[in-house]
């Protein structure tokens, strides 16, 4: 891993679900009342493995399937493959359910204090109406914001960081993340620098696929910790 001068930066990409929106957290509360109706009960760390492969499948097999669809089906595998039972209500209020994931606790002034250095731009795998909500938890502007319902592919496609890169030429741009499978692996391979926000799911865990190979250039363990080594 090697280091990075963070002054030669003017833009920050982000992704938001697991480095500024904790989606992990929010993943589980909202399947909780699947698990209430069939009166059973599975592990976090396996609501979440079970939850990462179906969404990437999905995303994958139908990308131009807005997100609250794909939640919606991810919801409907998540049940038959657990065995449970599941209602086309409970489906469309796990659809809906983003809203309601909450921020990190230090992503709200960590971004704060980068915005008074960079411009920062959102890159992720959601709607447009979906990032609005969130964008509420985290109280910044963001300069542009990229959805995969804008670009019309989920990350990991390289589409999604060549739009990114084709909107944002002329500037300098470090994308900081959490998924080294949705994030680092594409974003390396499209010729940028990373920085990896490790939640503490490490580099296979929580909602996010392994990644096996993926590399980045700084690491940090939070939002703030990567706002106090740019010096802002």
């Amino acid at each position: 891993m090697s280091g990075l001068d963070l002054t030669t930066y003017d833009t920050l990409s982000f992704d938001c679900y697991g480095t500024l929106i904790d989606w992990d957290a929010g993943i589980v509360e909202a399947l909780q009342p699947l698990f209430a109706l069939n009166v059973t009960h599975l592990d976090p760390v396996a609501q979440l493995e079970i939850f990462g492969r179906h969404e990437s499948a999905l995303q994958q097999a139908d990308p131009t399937a807005g997100y609250t669809t794909i939640l919606r089906r991810v919801h409907q595998a998540v049940a038959a493959e657990s065995g449970l039972k599941t209602t086309p209500q409970l489906d469309a209020a796990f659809g809906d359910s983003v809203a309601d994931w909450p921020a990190f606790e230090d992503s709200h002034d960590a971004l704060a204090r980068l915005a008074t250095r960079y411009r920062l731009v959102i890159l992720s795998n959601i709607d447009d109406q979906s990032f609005a909500a969130s964008a509420r938890h985290l109280g910044v502007e963001f300069d542009a914001v990229y959805t995969a319902q804008t670009i019309g592919s989920y990350k990991p496609d390289p589409a999604n960081f060549e739009y990114l890169l084709r909107r944002e030429s002329g500037y300098r741009v470090l994308h900081v993340a959490q998924s080294l499978f949705h994030d680092h692996a594409p974003a390396k391979a499209a010729g940028m620098d990373t920085v990896w926000i490790d939640r503490g799911s490490g580099e296979a865990g929580g909602a996010t696929p392994p990644a096996p190979g993926a590399t980045y250039d700084m690491r940090f363990e939070s939002m703030a910790d990567f706002a106090d080594a740019a010096g802002v």
